[in-house]
């Protein structure tokens, strides 16, 4: 199994629309099949590096990649790349 652990700084002016991001990226879940648990989370504590993360989990590298190509994850991403400043990424075998 892989576990996919993304971390997002987010640009200022921007909370809005990363909760809107991180509201249609929770959405996937239960509809990509790929995914096989997924978490979603805002740092609660000041001065730390990221503002939200995603963990999730996925059966291997080749069903991590259908996930990113799939055009419901494709669209979520448009919002997230077009307002985050920062992003921190690893991937491992659990």
């Amino acid at each position: 199994m892989i576990r996919h652990v993304i971390m997002w700084k987010f640009k200022q002016g921007e909370e809005e629309n990363m909760h809107k991001f991180l509201a249609s990226l929770k959405a996937l879940d239960g509809v990509i099949p790929e995914i096989l648990h997924m978490e979603v989370g805002i740092n609660c504590k000041d001065g730390n590096n990221y503002d939200a993360c995603l963990i999730a989990d996925f059966a291997d590298l080749d069903a991590l990649e259908r996930y990113k190509n799939d055009p419901r994850h494709v669209a979520v991403s448009a919002l997230c790349k077009s307002i985050r400043e920062a992003r921190g990424a690893v991937d491992f075998e659990v």
